[in-house]
This record gives C-alpha cells, sequence and structure tokens, in this order.
C-alpha cells in the first residue's frame, strides 16, 4: 500500500518541545523582549505606550503553558519542583505587570527572565532524569564543556557578536564565549545570529548581532544542561538573583 502525501508529513512532523525545552524556548522569548524593550529606549522619539503590550502578553501566556507543561509530567512533588512553579508565576505577574509601566520600568521587570528560565531548566531537568534515569533523553556525547557552557551563556541571553574592520567578535560574560567556539557551534547548526537585534555597546554605536539557540541547539543543550560542571563554576543559571517584585525598578541592565 502506498503511503499518502498527508500520512508521509505526519510522520516526519517533529514531537512536541519537551519541557526542559519550552523553558529554554522562553529564556529566549524573554531575551527578544528586553533586546526589543532596549532599542525602543535608545531610539529616537518616545515609544509609543504599547509598543511591547502584545509582546508582554505573550510572554505571560507563554509563560503559563510552561507551567501547564511542568504539572502535565505529573511528578512527585519536592521543594525543587515547587520553586520551579513559583519562579515561573512570578514571571507571569513581572510579564503581565510591565504592560502597563514605562518603557525603562517594564525592561527592568523582565531584566532577570531568561536567567530565571534557565535556572528553572536546570531544576527541572536534574528533577526529570533522576525520577525518570530510564526514559530521560541520553546526553549529547558530542558537545564538549566548552560547548556546554557557551550553549548554556547563549541561553541567559548573554553573548551578541559584532564586527569592526573586517574581524569579529564576541561580547559576553564570565566564562567568555569566543568566537571560534561560536563558529564551532554555528557550523553544527546549534547557535545563530539575529541581525542588529541587541543594544549597541557604547552610545552612538550600531546595534549588535543576538547570538541565539536553534531548535537543534534547544534539543542539545536541554539533553546535557543539568550535566555536572567542568569546572568551579557552577552551571549558568543554577543560582538565580531575586526576581524583583511588580512594580520594583532594579539598577541592572543587559
Amino acid at each position: 500500500m502506498t503511503e499518502s502525501p498527508v500520512d508521509a508529513l505526519l510522520f516526519e512532523m517533529a514531537p512536541p518541545p519537551t519541557p526542559v525545552e519550552r523553558l529554554l524556548q522562553l529564556a529566549d522569548q524573554y531575551t527578544q523582549h528586553n533586546d526589543a524593550l532596549d532599542l525602543l529606549l535608545h531610539a529616537a522619539g518616545a515609544p509609543l505606550p504599547d509598543a511591547y503590550a502584545a509582546s508582554a502578553h505573550r510572554l505571560a501566556s507563554a509563560t503559563g503553558a510552561a507551567i501547564k507543561a511542568i504539572q502535565g509530567e505529573r511528578l512527585y512533588e519536592s521543594e525543587e519542583l515547587s520553586e520551579v512553579v513559583m519562579r515561573l508565576r512570578q514571571l507571569v505577574i513581572l510579564a503581565a505587570a510591565s504592560i502597563d509601566l514605562n518603557t525603562r520600568s517594564a525592561r527592568e521587570l523582565t531584566a532577570l527572565a531568561p536567567e530565571a528560565a534557565v535556572a528553572s531548566a536546570v531544576t527541572l531537568a536534574s528533577e526529570t532524569r533522576r525520577r525518570r534515569s530510564a526514559t530521560a533523553p541520553a546526553p549529547d556525547g558530542q558537545l564538549g564543556a566548552a560547548h556546554r557552557t557557551a550553549l548554556a551563556e547563549i541561553a541567559c541571553g548573554h553573548v551578541t557578536a559584532s564586527s569592526s574592520l573586517g574581524r569579529e567578535f564576541t561580547r559576553s560574560r564570565e566564562p567568555k564565549v569566543l568566537m571560534s567556539t561560536l563558529r564551532a557551534l554555528e557550523s553544527k547548526g546549534l547557535a545563530e545570529r539575529t541581525t542588529g537585534s541587541a543594544r549597541a555597546a557604547y552610545v552612538g554605536g550600531p546595534p549588535l548581532d543576538r547570538v541565539r539557540l536553534t531548535s537543534a541547539g534547544v534539543t542539545a543543550l536541554a539533553s546535557v544542561i543539568d550535566a555536572p560542571p567542568a569546572g568551579p563554576r557552577t552551571a549558568p543559571g543554577t543560582t538565580p538573583r531575586p526576581l524583583p517584585a511588580a512594580g520594583q525598578a532594579t539598577t541592572r541592565s543587559r
């Protein structure tokens, strides 16, 4: 019997993202949102009052969906999982609250959201692997320590790229993500750059390129995100700073 084109397409559909992958995708959504707010803050003229309202609504909805996905796993309750859900509920509140604030205050409310989402992914991956070791995805053995660290830093929204006088550079926090590492990840289809989407490195400078995980990069990181760190530094996002309360400003920016 010949397989119909419709049946073939059904079999070719990618599986839905796991809850850990959802959280990594959520971190990327918050990073994009924060980048857009940064560009609004440094653009000529005052931004429209509702310029970021739709994005904030989508973030609150996506975060709520991530919570439901975690609860749908029906893992036994634990303090760690309770903290994950609590942290994500805080993000829902902050994203929703940012809608009614000015651009600068709205940016401050979601400043730590990417790191919080990645931290939640780390905890959830660890809990899932501990309880379902037989069915947990196998770690990607082709990723070295430097590549794993770089993927995690990218997921946290810590990496941008730029070029000057024919040379390419990366900008990141510690541990530094080198351009050679970024190129290696890009060659594997795990990372990509969104041109001119991040704030400039200096006043009057050109916007930087945001480095983001591809779908394959999200899957790869999700399989190793709870792996023990190679050095003394803990995995990015495992001990996030407290999230700001709704309406409370923080001086930290990206």
